[in-house]
């Protein structure tokens, strides 16, 4: 009888160890959320008891961390020759990347693509860096291998801690011109980890029009600061053609926000573009970081938020996910 009273004593010890190790790996969905009320003013003070979450219809207990996590971002920059103004306007906004948008504790990297992928700056807290970074930026090829360059992204997030926020930042068109990727592909990849995709996308035939005028640097005091012709003929007939064919492309920048809880905002102006760093690091800074444990059947999860008692707030977080 002692032989059978430590056997099932052992089993019980050995189920519930199990039991404990299953609870400490499984793992989190993580549902970054904003609510806003009809005039589009962030809401603060909620907690867990004031959400409800579905997955796939069904209700999922859940609980809100504070949004203070540190962040580790990164920030995919179209470097084509169709996007020459766009680097000239980004090359004092380093400040706003490293400062205002990864803020505390943050770190950022710089990834730039045109025909292939290249890190132009690994992981750095140091602002200093960030905007030598993006002060040297120029143009390096012709193509944009715009997805691509986000799933390389999605590898230099996937290494970093997981008690980091994660965040992707792209400033590319909206649509993908000659990546070896596709869009499905990466906006699975996109749903399968927990990374927050935010996109500001410009056109390529409005932006050469807003680039700063270049002028001759010689040592000829007759000819130093002469007006240099435009290196893009953004008006010609062939490249209108081009563009509209272009624009049949799928839309990656609202599949991908879309998909992660993020969202896309266009930019012409180097004003716009610093408003709309602004108001993506106000959002980020304001979110509820909700997340629960995935229950259920394997394949794709629809998953969608709301505030009890409270149908005039909207709550937005991401569309589903893939379990892992």
């Amino acid at each position: 009888m002692r032989v059978i009273a430590l056997l099932v004593a052992l089993l019980v010890l050995t189920a519930a160890l199990a039991a404990a190790q299953f609870k400490s790996t499984a793992t989190l969905v993580i549902a970054p959320t904003v609510v806003i009320d009809a005039k589009g003013k962030y809401i603060d003070g909620l907690e867990a008891r004031d959400f409800v979450l579905y997955d796939n219809g069904v209700p999922q207990p859940v609980q809100v961390d504070e949004s203070f996590s540190p962040i580790s971002l990164v920030v995919a920059i179209q470097a084509s020759a169709s996007a020459a103004a766009v680097l000239d306007k980004l090359g004092t906004s380093g400040i706003l990347f490293a400062d205002l948008l990864a803020g505390d504790r943050g770190e950022t990297a710089v990834v730039t693509f045109t025909d292939d992928v290249v890190i132009a700056r690994d992981f750095t807290a140091n602002s200093d860096q960030l905007k030598s970074t993006l002060g040297g930026l120029h143009v390096q090829g012709t193509k944009a291998v715009t997805l691509d360059a986000i799933l390389q992204s999605f590898r230099m997030l996937a290494s970093r801690r997981s008690d980091r926020r994660k965040i992707l930042l792209v400033v590319a068109e909206k649509r993908d011109r000659s990546s070896k990727a596709k869009l499905d592909a990466v906006v699975q990849a996109a749903e399968r980890q927990n990374v927050l995709v935010y996109w500001l996308d410009f056109s390529t035939f409005v932006e050469p029009f807003t680039a700063q005028q270049k002028t001759t640097k010689s040592k000829d005091p007759k000819k130093d600061g002469e007006p240099l012709p435009p290196t893009t003929a953004p008006g010609n007939l062939l490249n209108i053609f081009t563009e509209l064919a272009h624009q049949g492309k799928p839309n990656g920048a609202d599949a991908l926000t879309r998909a992660t809880g993020g969202r896309a905002a266009a930019f012409v102006t180097k004003e716009a573009l610093e408003e709309a760093i602004q108001a993506i690091a106000a959002e980020v800074h304001r979110q509820y970081i909700v997340s629960f444990t995935p229950h259920g059947r394997p394949g794709y999860h629809a998953i969608r938020i709301e505030v009890k008692g409270h149908p005039e707030l909207t709550a937005r977080t991401r569309a589903g996910y893939w379990p892992l």
